[in-house]
């Protein structure tokens, strides 16, 4: 059995948004670039100058024609890559949104779907969503860390789930 020792948090950032209605929640299949043929939720990397927060909302905008009006910060992810596909490692902040303007649209880039939360399609997802969506989807902020191999199966990860704080 290998041990693998916690890398810093990466340095480049990206942003993820999910948009979340009563029982239901929106997933976009990637249609090109990074992540292509796989549900997930939408976002991309920071423009100069940009909080992270700001690059959700714009990404939500470009990629599904959606303008979030209300998100929450709900996990922050470490992604680690193999060696060879080290120029991905980032680390994601993951958004729910649950009030916006506009209807999901097909773009170039993703074709929005609305699924039930307890038909998530898991399989055709990155490897590391099954491991902390469903603490988000249950009110909990998540912080974790994630190494995958060169063929993106996780081969170490660290999930630290905690319940929302009562203010």
């Amino acid at each position: 059995m290998t041990t693998h020792h916690k890398r810093s948090s990466p340095t480049r950032q990206a942003s993820l948004l999910f948009l979340v209605e009563e029982d239901s929640i929106l997933l976009a299949m990637k249609k090109r670039g990074f992540g292509v043929g796989r549900w997930n939720g939408v976002g991309g990397k920071p423009e100069v100058g940009e909080s992270i927060e700001q690059t959700a909302s714009r990404e939500c905008t470009e990629e599904i024609g959606v303008t979030p009006e209300v998100s929450k910060h709900v996990a922050t992810l470490d992604f680690f890559f193999s060696t060879t596909k080290a120029h991905y490692d980032q680390q994601v902040i993951v958004y729910l949104c649950t009030k916006w303007h506009g209807e999901p649209v097909e773009t170039e880039e993703m074709k929005p779907q609305w699924f039930k939360i307890s038909d998530i399609p898991y399989d055709s997802m990155w490897k590391d969503d099954r491991y902390w969506l469903p603490k988000v989807l249950a009110d909990n902020f998540v912080d974790a860390s994630f190494q995958f191999d060169d063929d993106d199966n996780i081969i170490d990860h660290e999930v630290v789930s905690k319940p929302p704080s009562r203010q």
